[in-house]
């Protein structure tokens, strides 16, 4: 059983949740994640460790609440408890040591490029950083990310930051030069996006994949995708790839797979009647 000592709203549908796990605290590295189950019958929800507190023995998990069990979890108060948390799985960001690296965060995947400008900076790395948002409300993780290095914020309706997309700003940054590697995290459009941009340049494409995981081990085969010519399992060859290898055309089509079970899920959850999901 793991408590919860902290929760936070950070945008509309954000929530970060400071949960005790001094074992992944002191171990975790960036990149890495672990799987979330909050009860018995509940649903397994994979999550990046957006930040840990080895002294505290805590870890910070950032949820999109999108469906029922992400709706669930983010219910949960500080002093109850998640009955497990498993990790941290998956391996760790390869990190420059020097130059400059781009971290571009879209969304909720902000929350996922933190550790990883934390691990570079602590590796000796210049950092910029470039994170988005639909609104100025939905901007996360910004404070955090300036204590690492120069922050451009964008935002679909120009209420804050720059006006446009995160991959309009890193056109830009590109265009300047100086760039070593590019770190990118998000929905699967711009993550694909941003690999556009930086192929003919040559600049090398780090992205984090989010496909359906279960038991997070390789064992269930539910998390394959396609690099380059070769099936990888994200949750133990990744969840980071080169970016200008990934097929993100299979990737879009196998995170539709379970649309309808999960649309059921959240019409059942509404209604209070049970279905056999978690």
């Amino acid at each position: 059983m793991h408590e919860i000592i902290a929760k936070a709203r950070l945008s509309p549908n954000v929530t970060r949740i400071e949960a005790r796990a001094p074992r992944i605290a002191e171990i975790r590295q960036p990149g890495q994640f672990v799987i979330v189950h909050r009860a018995e019958e509940a649903e397994r929800i994979p999550l990046t460790i957006a930040d840990g507190d080895p002294a505290r023995g805590t870890i910070s998990l950032v949820i999109q609440a999108v469906g029922k069990s992400t709706r669930e979890l983010v219910a949960l108060e500080p002093g109850q408890f998640i009955q497990s948390i498993a990790g941290p799985l998956g391996r760790p960001t390869d990190l420059i040591s020097s130059g400059k690296a781009l971290c571009v965060g879209g969304g909720v995947g902000t929350a996922v490029i933190h550790p990883i400008a934390q691990g570079l900076r602590r590796a000796g790395a210049s950092v910029v950083s470039i994170i988005g948002g639909r609104a100025r409300e939905w901007v996360i993780f910004e404070e955090e990310l300036r204590r690492l290095g120069e922050v451009i914020v964008c935002t679909d309706d120009g209420s804050y930051g720059r006006k446009g997309f995160v991959t309009d700003a890193a056109r830009d940054c590109l265009a300047v030069g100086g760039i070593d590697v590019v770190y990118a995290v998000g929905p699967v459009p711009m993550m694909r996006a941003v690999a556009a941009l930086t192929r003919p340049l040559k600049v090398r494409t780090i992205v984090s994949l989010n496909p359906v995981m279960v038991d997070g081990t390789g064992m269930c085969g539910g998390c394959r995708v396609g690099v380059g010519e070769e099936v990888k399992f994200a949750c133990v060859d990744g969840p980071e790839f080169d970016g200008h290898a990934v097929d993100f055309e299979l990737l879009m089509d196998r995170l539709s797979t379970y649309r309808a079970q999960e649309q059921e899920a959240n019409t059942c959850s509404e209604s209070g009647c049970r279905i056999g999901l978690g």
